[in-house]
């Protein structure tokens, strides 16, 4: 870890640097305070395509919903 990475905390809704809150409650780490910053808009960015990926629905056959002809697929 350096002094150029940057990570945003969940709890206080701030950039941190290196000495912040505990991991867990944060995102990161980011090159720069300003990339740091955006990382709830790049989360849900990343929601929103894997929502919309055709590998990641969770509608399709081979979802545990069963087949395509309605018979389980276990």
């Amino acid at each position: 870890m350096s002094d150029s990475e940057f990570w945003f905390c969940l709890n206080h809704h701030t950039v941190e640097g290196e000495d912040g809150c505990r991991n867990q409650d944060r995102l990161g780490p980011y090159d720069s305070a300003d990339e740091a910053a955006r990382a709830l808009e790049k989360v849900q960015e990343r929601n929103e395509a894997w929502d919309n990926d055709p590998a990641w629905n969770d509608d399709g056959p081979g979802s545990g919903d069963g087949l395509a002809d309605g018979t389980p697929d276990n």
